[in-house]
């Protein structure tokens, strides 16, 4: 059986690295200084480059099942996210945070659904989207309608740390939620006067986060009387 991964890696030492040697070489002596945090979804079809039509060095990237943010607590422990995020705020000094959920995802349908039970990190990690669900019989309206307020959420959580409010407050860094429509091929970006995530097309800027002085508390997380159960 041929070996894919090993002529990818062949491809890109022969065929891409070749066009950016320079950059990198200016990256290592350098130090990377990216200005966006990106906090994506592990999932295959979000291509963060593609997207933002970043090179090297312009991204520091997170990514995990569902794109979620771990609460702040204020303790150490070993939690990959979180560290990342203090590490891109503290020690980068990023000037954007991108949180980029995606149409037909797979983290936030098993949200509605049953996980095995030898996926025990797995179900835990679910807890983090727990808040973005509707209570309703899952559908592909209701599924686009959570995958949107998970994001919401998401920013929501990253304000509770120290560290990133005190910057969003300051002016030094802004925060966007973005929804990315894999069939459509275009980015949704949450506009907070609106309370609706705009397409990118139509959008007058590339997404506004959660944070207003004169209105604190929870935004677009709403349950309206659309969703109510059905008796």
């Amino acid at each position: 059986m041929p070996d894919e991964l090993l002529s990818r890696l062949r491809r890109f030492n022969t065929d891409y690295f070749p066009q950016y040697q320079a950059q990198f070489k200016d990256l290592v002596e350098q130090g990377q200084h990216p200005t966006t945090l990106f906090i994506g979804c592990s999932d295959s079809r979000l291509v963060p480059y593609m997207l933002t039509g970043a090179g090297p060095g312009e991204l520091f990237l997170v990514r995990n099942v569902g794109a979620f943010v771990p609460p702040y607590d204020g303790s150490a422990g070993h939690h990959g996210t979180a560290a990342a995020i203090e590490y891109a705020v503290l020690a980068l000094e990023v000037q954007h945070i991108v949180v980029c959920g995606h149409s037909h995802c797979g983290g936030i349908r098993a949200l509605y659904g049953e996980v095995p039970n030898e996926a025990t990190n797995l179900k835990a990690w679910l807890d983090l989207g727990r808040e973005a669900t509707l209570p309703v019989q899952l559908s592909d309206e209701a599924l686009r309608r959570t995958e949107e307020r998970s994001v919401v959420l998401q920013l929501e959580r990253l304000m509770d740390y120290p560290m990133v409010r005190a910057r969003v407050e300051q002016g030094r860094i802004a925060l966007h939620g973005w929804h990315y429509v894999i069939e459509a091929g275009e980015v949704h970006v949450f506009d907070v006067n609106k309370g609706a995530f705009v397409p990118a097309s139509s959008s007058e800027h590339s997404g506004t986060g959660p944070y207003r002085a004169a209105e604190p508390g929870a935004l677009f997380n709403e349950i309206d009387d659309a969703w109510a159960p059905r008796r």
